[in-house]
């Protein structure tokens, strides 16, 4: 049993050292090799439909309209550096780069993806990505996203950075939560932080703005809110109001254009929400 035992533990070391004995052999094949192969060409793929880089610019970065890569020798080439020279672009949220035996470069390119538009207090202009990061627009692209302006203090010192200020982190939940939602990225187009702090959206459709108030509750705001366009609007118009108030989750209250007065359409629960606001309207001076 104990010779039987010792001839496995051979054989199986046996095997590992031929193994290793052959990955390194290959290793080297490969290193003759690579030393031998130089750069014929740079692939850059960039994926998506916006465009705040392009090719161009991509290859300005890696300089290859100076021929500082085609023609060179790949063991001379620093793969790395090259990524991070792309990851330092603002609009670049990945970068990988990496060379097949034929010496082809391949760059392989992740845009950041913008949320909102914000135009702050100080005339700033920069957006917010989906990680919640600032970036700066490009000259490149304009995105269409939504647009957030009126009292915003956050500024803006022309790199990425984080959100430094409550509100702006209000923002960008507010338009995360609408462009995930196919309803509301059609028909919400802006949005606007009034003198109190408190936000509003400017629908595409009727006259009329929407008093959010805060990120609060989004999913029961604008669950009540869909209900006031499914029901109400129907019978009044979309003009009649001059606001439609859905910050309470409570409730949602129109101000007529008119007279001013205010409609309280009051829903309690979710299930209940459509014969509530159909059936129950309380008038207020």
């Amino acid at each position: 049993m104990f010779k039987k035992r010792l001839w496995t533990h051979i054989l199986i070391g046996t095997i590992w050292t031929v193994s290793l004995g052959g990955l390194a052999v290959l290793m080297s094949f490969i290193e003759v090799k690579k030393a031998g192969v130089f750069c014929k060409a740079v692939k850059i793929y960039i994926p998506g439909n916006q465009y705040f880089i392009d090719k161009e610019e991509v290859e300005n970065i890696l300089k290859i309209h100076k021929h500082q890569l085609v023609g060179r020798n790949m063991e001379s080439i620093n793969l790395h550096q090259l990524e991070n020279r792309l990851k330092a672009n603002p609009f670049i949220e990945s970068a990988m780069v990496y060379a097949d035996m034929d010496g082809v470069i391949r760059v392989e390119i992740s845009q950041r993806q913008p949320v909102v538009r914000v135009m702050n207090e100080f005339d700033q202009n920069f957006y917010i990505d989906q990680h919640g990061l600032k970036i700066p627009l490009s000259s490149n692209f304009t995105a269409k996203v939504l647009a957030a302006n009126g009292y915003v203090e956050e500024v803006f010192g022309g790199k990425i950075d984080t959100l430094h200020t409550d509100l702006a982190r209000q923002i960008f939940k507010t338009a995360d939560f609408i462009n995930r939602d196919s309803l509301w990225s059609a028909q919400i187009a802006q949005i606007y932080i009034n003198q109190d702090k408190q936000i509003e959206l400017i629908p595409r459709v009727g006259n009329n703005r929407i008093l959010l108030g805060n990120a609060d509750s989004l999913e029961t705001k604008f669950a009540n809110l869909l209900v006031f366009y499914k029901k109400a609007m129907p019978q009044v118009g979309w003009n009649r109001y001059k606001t439609i108030n859905i910050k309470y989750s409570n409730q949602v209250v129109g101000v007529k254009s008119d007279n001013f007065k205010k409609d309280s359409l009051k829903a309690v629960a979710r299930e209940d929400s459509i014969k509530k606001l159909t059936d129950t309207s309380q008038i207020q001076n």
